[in-house]
């Protein structure tokens, strides 16, 4: 059974364990990445793909005679040509739930740090100011409570849902704006997103990427936020207008902004947030998914939908 690995080091491969996709693809070829150009040789006679973000259209898989199987070490499929797949009898599965834990865990991580102003005061130890100051202690910028505060969730899938789990163990107020009901309680109520803008403390975005998500959050979303709010994006970089975001910043519209993603990554084009430097924008290169935990929980997950489809049974299929 011939199958590649297109992009082997999106999963971050050195401290994994891949024995579980190697049993199950005992000739499994790994690749650190993938050019497009590259793309047509190394699938023209395989029967499995493995793939993080390689472009697969009609074009590439066309290519590919014997392909049986597309297995995604993600959940978004927009990168692979489902209406291709679906006519021509190619499995296609993806993972999920796998790092639920890791991006909650960052999104309280870089929540605590900004409303506790963590970069401030560690540059002020850095500048000396603490060793000057009169008093045992120096404040000199707000530090705020969580149980003091509420969040906005945008998005309430299973991202969204267990940030809001977290917020309540920290004692916060949860508002929620989402065009799913599928995960709401019984005594959870859909806020308007005028509303939670104009009441959060917090807002986190959890929301898939559409032409109605594109941009979301610009000037007129921005201008409607509390001047000590902060934003929070780990879900899509195009949810927020960068421009905008910035000039919120800039001139304290908002207290403060966690990006974990932009609309084009990797940002080879240069972004505005990256010529940034204040302490109120935290700036990370797309890692809250990527533990070492989660990032094991998607190898293991494959190797199961691999296995799956091997055994003629259907595991976290999409077409």
């Amino acid at each position: 059974m011939k199958a590649v690995f297109l992009d082997y080091n999106t999963i971050g491969p050195q401290d994994l364990d891949l024995s579980p996709l190697k049993e199950c693809l005992p000739e499994l070829i790994f690749y650190d990445s993938t050019a497009p150009s590259e793309v047509p040789d190394r699938i023209q006679d395989v029967e499995y793909i493995l793939t993080n973000k390689v472009d697969l259209n009609r074009t590439n898989l066309s290519k590919a005679n014997n392909l049986k199987f597309i297995g995604l070490t993600a959940t978004g499929t927009d990168n692979i040509d489902l209406n291709y797949t679906q006519k021509n009898n190619i499995r296609v599965c993806n993972i999920r739930s796998y790092c639920t834990h890791s991006v909650v865990e960052h999104v309280f991580s870089v929540i605590l740090n900004l409303s506790h102003n963590i970069n401030h005061y560690q540059q002020s130890v850095k500048n000396g100011e603490w060793q000057k100051a009169d008093d045992f202690c120096l404040i000199n910028q707000p530090i705020r409570e969580l149980s003091a505060m509420t969040i906005g969730i945008i998005g309430y899938g299973e991202l969204g849902k267990n940030v809001a789990l977290m917020a309540k163990f920290f004692g916060m107020k949860v508002l929620i704006n989402t065009r799913s009901k599928s995960n709401l309680e019984k005594d959870d109520a859909i806020s308007p997103l005028n509303i939670l803008l104009k009441e959060a403390d917090i807002i986190s975005l959890h929301c898939p990427l559409t032409n109605e998500t594109k941009n979301m959050i610009s000037d007129i979303e921005l201008s409607l936020m509390k001047n000590n709010a902060i934003l929070i994006n780990t879900a899509r970089g195009a949810l927020v207008d960068s421009q905008a975001l910035l000039e919120a910043l800039v001139s304290k519209k908002i207290a403060g902004a966690a990006i974990d993603v932009l609309p084009q990554e990797p940002p080879i084009d240069g972004n505005c947030l990256l010529d940034y430097h204040d302490n109120n924008l935290i700036l990370t290169p797309h890692i809250a998914w990527a533990t070492s935990k989660a990032r094991q929980n998607a190898i293991d997950q494959l190797a199961k939908t691999i296995c799956a489809f091997q055994a003629g049974k259907k595991l976290n299929v999409i077409s």
